[in-house]
């Protein structure tokens, strides 16, 4: 009840973020209950349908990471005096996060249902002609149990991730210690070298599984074919390895940006991306893994036959979706965290335009950084098939 009254209450731009994650909740349903559809209309096809089931993973993981995201810069769930005095400890606000979570996700997974239901014809007769009877199982009876376990994934994830996100949250500093912490040398990342690693690593499976194939692209989920599985683990391992190299790249250029002689916009574009080089670093590099995938999928069709069908298509905007949402999210949750920084640099007498040249040159060499790396490991992924 606690959870319904603070949403109800909530400003405008946390009700946004709230209901992009339903929305991106009923996507990866539908995409699961289309999944199921199709099994129980190709019972044959036993190996495709658990392929697109592995395909369904890459959203579901995506919709997981933006529901943390938005768990974290709720700001029912900060923790504040007043809430410790009224009872509502570290834990009390991690259930409140996962009760809320639940809520948008099972709105998310209920809309999911009606929608698959209305297109399978199952409600009001065929729409569209038919034309989605095909991958959606129609005519075919529906296991209930299964339907309910797989509309139940997200809300369950995504709870248990918000959750447990908002209990590992440290408690918020007093002034004197975060001037403390201000004044520290920041600690480097050291998932750098590993992150490397299993880029390469997942570059190499790519590559592996894609041997023979020069000139004839692997096909895409969403038609009556499915991608190999092996391709697929390699963009998985990519994925991770640029998302542990993301924090130490992006305290590089923290440190990059403070070299020679640095003035006091660039000292302090610095050492903001060197303090939240984990928080900001983890989903650029995600992102970025993204990206380059979409880069080297248009490189690899570019000129053919479209093999992106209807859920292919689906697929890729909540990755992108998810991935650029939690990554503007992680970025505010970075500005709340830097606000009485900003406060007192801004009663110190700092002019507000160095606050934002800051921000413009943090923006400016993270963007410099990543943007080459993401063509380049496009370019790598799409080589095997091209050459």
């Amino acid at each position: 009840m606690l959870a319904l009254r603070l949403t109800r209450g909530s400003h405008p731009l946390v009700l946004m973020r709230r209901l992009l994650l339903a929305a991106a909740s009923a996507g990866v349903g539908f995409l699961l209950l289309c999944t199921l559809g199709y099994a129980s209309g190709h019972p044959a096809h036993t190996s495709g349908s658990v392929l697109r089931l592995l395909w369904c993973a890459v959203p579901l993981a995506a919709t997981v990471q933006y529901a943390v995201a938005v768990a974290r810069t709720d700001p029912s769930t900060r923790p504040r005096p007043g809430l410790f005095a009224a009872g509502l400890g570290p834990v009390r606000l991690a259930a409140l996060a996962a009760v809320s979570t639940a809520v948008s996700t099972t709105l998310g997974s209920a809309v999911a249902l009606l929608f698959f239901l209305h297109l399978r014809g199952d409600l009001t007769g065929l729409p569209f002609d038919g034309g989605a009877a095909e991958f959606l199982g129609a005519g075919t009876p529906l296991p209930l149990a299964a339907a309910v376990m797989l509309l139940a994934l997200v809300p369950l994830a995504s709870s248990a991730a918000g959750g447990l996100a908002v209990r590992a949250r440290p408690v918020a500093p007093s002034e004197a210690q975060e001037a403390e912490d201000e004044l520290a040398p920041a600690a480097s990342p050291t998932g750098l070298p590993w992150g490397v690693a299993l880029t390469a690593a997942g570059l190499a499976v790519e590559a592996y599984a894609s041997r023979g194939s020069a000139g004839n692209p692997f096909p895409l989920p969403g038609r009556l074919d499915s991608t190999p599985a092996a391709v697929l683990a390699g963009w998985v391992l990519t994925a991770i390895g640029l998302a542990m190299a993301g924090p130490g790249l992006t305290h590089l250029c923290g440190r990059l940006l403070q070299a020679v002689r640095p003035g006091a916009v660039r000292l302090l574009a610095g050492r903001v991306l060197m303090d939240e080089a984990t928080r900001i670093g983890r989903p650029l590099g995600i992102l970025c893994a993204v990206v380059s995938g979409v880069i080297a999928a248009s490189v690899l069709y570019t000129g053919g036959p479209s093999p992106f069908g209807p859920l292919t298509a689906l697929g890729a905007v909540l990755v992108l979706g998810c991935t650029t949402a939690t990554l503007l999210t992680s970025a505010l949750e970075a500005k709340q965290a830097r606000a009485r920084t900003a406060g007192t640099l801004l009663r110190m007498g700092a002019p507000a335009s160095a606050l934002r040249s800051a921000a413009i040159l943090r923006a400016a060499v993270l963007l410099a950084v990543f943007a080459p790396l993401t063509w380049a490991i496009a370019e790598l992924a799409a080589l095997p098939l091209t050459g």
